[in-house]
């Protein structure tokens, strides 16, 4: 993962992807499901920096998995837009990873979507939440400790629902 040039250097940044012709749906925008796909490959790029790629599940017979996720749709994405997706670790613990995503337009600039997530680390063959191994632990920390004086992102820690008065 690279750093964005932006003020907010501390961030992990995903390569850069492109909206394919095929993901667009029926109202001629990136349809919703898309948008996980993109935030999902920009996890598997920060994964990749704490030492979670492909060869993690083969070495060590553990993964991770998604528990939850909340995704905020902001400005709209078109076939071939170009895109890029931050990573803030928000938080972490022996078994868990709290996130926040910000998927941007990468010749533009603007914001187009935000992902928050939670990751459970998963011993694989006994198919349950298992702490980290160590040197990802190490990883994790380290990049928390970088990314701690950033601010907390705003859409972050939302719920969902319908106010009655």
């Amino acid at each position: 993962m690279n750093r964005p040039e932006a003020p907010e250097t501390a961030l992990l940044r995903s390569r850069e992807l492109r909206v394919l012709p095929e993901w667009i749906d029926y109202n001629g925008h990136l349809n919703m499901a898309f948008y996980n796909v993109l935030f999902d490959r920009g996890v598997d790029d920060a994964f990749v920096h704490f030492g979670l790629g492909p060869n993690y599940l083969q070495a060590n017979q553990a993964s991770f998995f998604t528990a939850e996720v909340h995704v905020c749709y902001l400005r709209e994405l078109a076939e071939g837009d170009a895109v890029f997706s931050t990573f803030h670790l928000l938080d972490f613990d022996d078994k868990r990873a709290h996130f926040f995503q910000s998927l941007y337009h990468a010749g533009e600039g603007w914001l187009s979507a935000t992902s928050e997530q939670m990751s459970l680390h998963v011993d694989m063959a006994a198919k349950k939440v298992a702490p980290w191994h160590p040197d990802v632990r190490e990883k994790l920390a380290a990049v928390h400790a970088a990314q701690s004086s950033l601010p907390w992102p705003e859409r972050a820690g939302r719920s969902i629902g319908i106010r009655r008065k």
